[in-house]
């Protein structure tokens, strides 16, 4: 390769790929809803988008979650080629050396398929920009939503080739996992202003949503960097730790950040009470959650908001089970991705619960009052 030359061709395929890719739902939306008016058109597709996304986040959670965040161990393509077929004698020699290493057929093409969807919901988030720029007009949401959507997912991509090239660095993971599901609460946000369905409520109840969400986007912060770091099963009893309710542990040393994976600051492996003190933290958090969901649910039923209530209850159960599981059945697969699901619920119910407390001081009387009803 001549000195200086970048190889542009890899993602100018995965680019390709996406856009094929994307067409498919683009297509059918294009069809489904050719009747309906501007408004109603850009929340389907939206809709569409936001369906997808949530996809590819527990996508996301089961390739890291099947180790198989490394399956291709450059950016974007897969040794360099669009998928892992054009790389199968690289990949086979890697076999050969590691049978069980990061880089496998099976992990190849997870990670691959991986990228592929990412880059589909780049594209319909880039239609999404155009058609709000094209489409705008005073009934009509600001385009500048959909904008920040796309500089979100450009960021969200650059994150991912990051997790590729730093060889999953446990900031680098955890960072693309919350833009991820940043990148739920934009979509919702741009849904339920496109048709703005007010929860009348007492003051109260926005509070209680700002306290639930402050230690939700804690506690999955939190989530993500014992996942990162592979800490779920250094406690393999509950309520218990290590058979103690306190035990060994470093907090310094597990919540130091700017760290290479399973290692310290120094260079050094990454101590056992440190992954301790990162998965009992993770759990404390856990319990001070519940308390303040079971106190806004609570509340939303004494206020009349009982389905709330009990989407919150569900998915507070769902959480609680499938944790427990993780641990009490040596951290499965299928309770691992549960729980990654659950998280994405979370976000997604918890972003729509706030858009539509907030759309009650800006929504017309007649609206609030066919909300009460």
């Amino acid at each position: 390769m001549t000195p200086g030359y970048v190889d542009w061709s890899p993602l100018v395929q995965l680019l390709l790929l996406g856009l094929g890719l994307g067409v498919l739902p683009l297509g059918w939306w294009a069809v489904r809803s050719a009747r309906l008016d501007r408004g109603q058109r850009l929340r389907t597709l939206t809709l569409i988008t936001l369906f997808l996304t949530f996809d590819l986040v527990v996508f996301g959670a089961f390739t890291r979650l099947s180790d198989s965040g490394l399956g291709c161990p450059d950016w974007p393509g897969c040794y360099g080629s669009a998928s892992p077929i054009g790389a199968r004698e690289e990949i086979a020699a890697e076999v050969a050396v590691r049978p069980t290493g990061p880089v496998t057929h099976g992990k190849a093409w997870v990670e691959m398929v991986h990228r592929y969807w990412a880059s589909a919901v780049g594209f319909l988030i880039l239609v999404l920009a155009v058609l709000a720029w094209r489409w705008r007009s005073p009934e009509l949401p600001h385009p500048g939503w959909a904008w920040l959507t796309l500089a979100w997912v450009v960021v969200q991509g650059a994150f991912g080739a990051w997790t590729v090239t730093m060889k999953l660095f446990p900031a680098v993971v955890t960072a693309h996992l919350l833009l991820g599901l940043g990148l739920l609460v934009l979509l919702v946000r741009q849904a339920e202003v496109l048709r703005p369905r007010p929860l009348p409520l007492p003051g109260a109840a926005r509070r209680w949503w700002l306290l639930v969400a402050v230690l939700l986007w804690l506690q999955l912060a939190l989530g993500g960097w014992v996942s990162t770091n592979y800490a779920v099963l250094v406690c393999r009893d509950i309520p218990t730790c290590q058979g103690q309710w306190w035990p060994r542990m470093d907090f310094n040393q597990g919540f130091e950040l700017w760290r290479a994976l399973g290692t310290d600051g120094d260079g050094g492996l990454l101590s056992f009470p440190a992954l301790t003190a990162i998965h009992v933290a993770h759990r404390i958090g856990a319990v001070v959650l519940t308390l303040a969901v079971l106190g806004f649910a609570a509340h939303l039923a004494s206020a009349g908001a009982r389905r709330w209530a009990g989407g919150l209850l569900a998915l507070l159960g769902w959480q609680v089970v499938s944790g427990v599981s993780n641990v009490v059945l040596g951290w499965p697969l299928a309770a691992a991705l549960a729980h990654s699901a659950g998280a994405a619920g979370w976000v997604v119910l918890m972003a729509t619960l706030g858009c539509r407390l907030r759309a009650v001081s800006s929504a017309p009387a007649g609206a609030v009052q066919e909300a009460r009803a």
